[in-house]
């Protein structure tokens, strides 16, 4: 398949205008200026009481309803300031090549409940960069306004506990809209980090569950990308298996019990030279994706050029690709919106559940995974209904790495998935 005729190409650069510099305290504010900018405004007011009267004053003179505007100037110039700072993205319509990497990645975005997709190649082939292109194609969803947890205000499965009391109660929270999150998982993050912990010394004084939301919070209906998913350590895999498998996150500790929607799409990454994944950990995984590196020199030489290109004046290259990224952003949001339409007939749905008997697969994730990875390609294509070239497209991606049985074993490349498909299907 042509990738370049499929994919299209698309988002607009996502970069941010100068900043100017923050205000900086100046004589009359005296030495407590230096500590006021690094309190947050509402810590500040606390220490006041609540309401604040402008009339009000410290000893030095400084009108206290002031320190929270200032303090919260100063905070939107560092999150604009850190916006700025945070590297440039090698845009995903300039990856060459990896056809089949960036076509599972795709169909992940337009249909979240494919469940992912693991990428296991050679070193150097561009894994982590194509992963992480993937952000400026991220369509926007409608969110609980402050809400840790990315709250989906019509889907109660998507929703924190204090939301979904809330509008039980009536109450009907401000929406906001943003950008599907992409959370990184360090190799080295601790459980705490990843599940979130909760402030024992806060339940015992004031008798609250005061709980510090992790990295599955805030991955919450978005992207959890794992580098080196085969070097985590096993017990983050397991807590990873636990929330993928449930759609929640549970925190146990001393006596406290918290839990928060985890549904996530989880990407991981790695080279099959460091070690396989259990076939636990690959069976949550919806899709595998194999790389291999360009053998072709006029491509390998152009790989070459396009990233000194980058290099040199990241913000010129993105700029060159904007057309390509916006095009390719509006076939995926028209392929989300048209997903519900598209049409499987019931002798396909048939012939699928047989190559997935006759491979022997464990379970009947390869058979849901097939169904929703081909209706999804049809929406990008552009089509209500899926045809038989559609699965022979994805099948190999949703099946393979379901049929190893033995840790010991190596993934098959595709190929008996592809021979029991024209078998079934002819």
């Amino acid at each position: 398949m042509n990738m370049a005729s499929l994919l299209g190409s698309s988002s607009a650069s996502i970069f941010a205008s100068r900043f100017p510099t923050s205000p900086s305290c100046n004589s009359s504010r005296l030495p407590i200026c230096s500590t006021l900018v690094q309190r947050n405004a509402r810590g500040f007011q606390g220490r006041f009481g609540t309401p604040i009267h402008k009339s009000r004053s410290s000893k030095f003179g400084i009108a206290v309803s002031n320190v929270a505007v200032d303090i919260k100037s100063v905070e939107q110039g560092q999150e604009l300031a850190s916006k700025e700072s945070q590297r440039p993205v090698y845009p995903f319509s300039a990856i060459v090549g990896q056809d089949e990497m960036k076509l599972c990645l795709l169909l992940n975005v337009i249909d979240p409940k494919i469940g992912g997709v693991m990428i296991m190649g050679d070193r150097g082939t561009g894994k982590s960069t194509t992963v992480r292109s993937l952000v400026d194609l991220l369509p926007e969803i409608l969110v609980v306004a402050g809400d840790p947890y990315n709250s989906d205000p019509e889907d109660p499965e998507s929703m924190g506990m204090d939301v979904r009391e809330r509008i039980m109660m009536g109450d009907k929270p401000p929406v906001v809209t943003s950008k599907i999150n992409m959370v990184d998982l360090p190799l080295g993050a601790t459980e705490d980090r990843v599940c979130g912990t909760i402030d024992i010394e806060k339940a015992l004084t004031e008798g609250v569950k005061a709980f510090e939301p992790g990295l599955l919070a805030k991955a919450n209906r978005g992207i959890l990308y794992v580098d080196e998913v085969n070097l985590l350590d096993d017990h983050l895999v397991d807590v990873l298996l636990d929330s993928a498998a449930s759609g929640w996150n549970t925190v146990e500790r001393e006596g406290i019990s918290i839990s928060h929607p985890a549904r996530f799409i989880l990407i991981g990454s790695g080279n099959p030279e460091e070690g396989e994944l259990r076939p636990q950990l690959l069976d949550r995984f919806g899709m595998h994706a194999q790389v291999g590196t360009v053998r072709d020199a006029e491509l390998r030489v152009k790989i070459v050029e396009e990233r000194a290109r980058f290099d040199k004046n990241p913000k010129e290259f993105r700029d060159s690709y904007k057309a390509e990224q916006e095009k390719l952003q509006s076939q995926i949001s028209s392929a989300r919106s048209s997903l519900s339409l598209v049409q499987i007939d019931q002798d396909l749905k048939v012939k699928i559940s047989r190559v997935c008997a006759e491979l022997n697969v464990d379970g009947l994730r390869g058979d849901i995974v097939t169904n929703r990875a081909a209706k999804a390609l049809a929406a990008l294509k552009g089509r209500d209904k899926v045809t038989a070239e559609d699965i022979a497209t994805v099948i190999p991606n949703c099946l393979r790495h379901r049929l190893r049985k033995d840790p010991l074993e190596s993934i098959d490349s595709g190929l008996l998935v592809i021979e029991k498909f024209y078998e079934v299907f002819s």
